[in-house]
């Protein structure tokens, strides 16, 4: 099981100078992967803070780091142009040496969905639509898709992705319909809870997923990864409990990210959790 850090192209921690030294220390102490959050824009009756936008911030840290995988939890597909999205992610995927693990999902906030555009109830048929779409851009030699929400043909974006099944593709939620997005469509999920009890449920639903849809061969193994949502309550023996529920990253939320003196503590404190 691997470590990983999420949440840090949020608040205090988004400048260059912060965002770069704390990346290259997480590197130092053994992370192997560093996700950013999103949303493009918030409701006002929220509490709005600055939050870059994660492939922005993630090409960023590509620049400044060689080893760490670099992870989009999640990006809320629904709401981007999946050939812009696939190009994009398609350029960062080479640039950084085939370490991109785009997070994405069909996401929830009906307020942020139709400021740019999109209806709520269309939000689970559209992700699957543009994952299809891009995977073609990604790896046939003619691309097409013929969908509701996407079309075209007779076009070709290049570069391709590092991998010849396309960029590492990670499908975030605990929906049925998300599971059974991560079996068919994913090479991983990407999961999120306050303890290993939530960890347990959905992975019973991975399971009831993996029974009703038949997973693509050349995806190989779904990789599992899990957001910990509460930094007060990982500690090694939920570490421990964790890596033997067989997830592939454990990824940590650092809070507070106001400052990165606090964040580097965290880091610090964390780094040799049981793996």
């Amino acid at each position: 099981m691997e470590l990983g850090l999420h949440g840090l192209n949020a608040r205090g921690t988004i400048g260059p100078e912060d965002t770069a030294n704390l990346v290259r220390r997480a590197e130092e102490l053994g992370y192997g992967s560093w996700w950013a959050g999103d949303h493009v824009v918030s409701p006002t009756s929220d509490e709005v803070e600055p939050l870059i936008d994660p492939l922005v911030h993630l090409t960023y840290v590509a620049a400044v780091t060689s080893r760490i995988e670099l992870g989009t939890g999640v990006v809320i597909l629904p709401q981007r142009n999946p050939l812009v999205l696939a190009k994009q992610a398609a350029s960062l995927d080479v640039l950084s040496g085939g370490r991109l693990r785009l997070g994405v999902g069909a996401g929830w906030q009906e307020q942020e969905m139709r400021a740019v555009g999109v209806r709520p109830s269309e939000r689970g048929a559209r992700t699957d639509e543009y994952i299809d779409a891009m995977r073609s851009l990604w790896t046939d030699e003619a691309p097409s898709y013929d969908g509701r929400h996407v079309s075209f043909t007779e076009v070709d974006a290049l570069p391709k992705p590092v991998d010849k099944s396309g960029v590492h593709l990670v499908v975030g939620g605990h929906s049925d319909a998300a599971f059974r997005r991560a079996v068919t469509k994913g090479h991983g999920w990407y999961g999120v809870g306050n303890s290993p009890d939530d960890l347990v449920k959905h992975l019973d639903g991975l399971q009831r997923a993996a029974a009703e849809v038949s997973r693509p061969d050349s995806f190989g193994p779904l990789q599992l990864s899990f957001l910990h949502l509460d930094p007060q309550t990982i500690d090694a023996d939920a570490a421990k409990r964790y890596a033997d529920l067989g997830i592939d990253r454990l990824v940590l939320f650092p809070l507070p990210i106001d400052n990165a003196t606090d964040v580097t503590a965290f880091m610090q404190r964390h780094a040799d959790l049981p793996r």
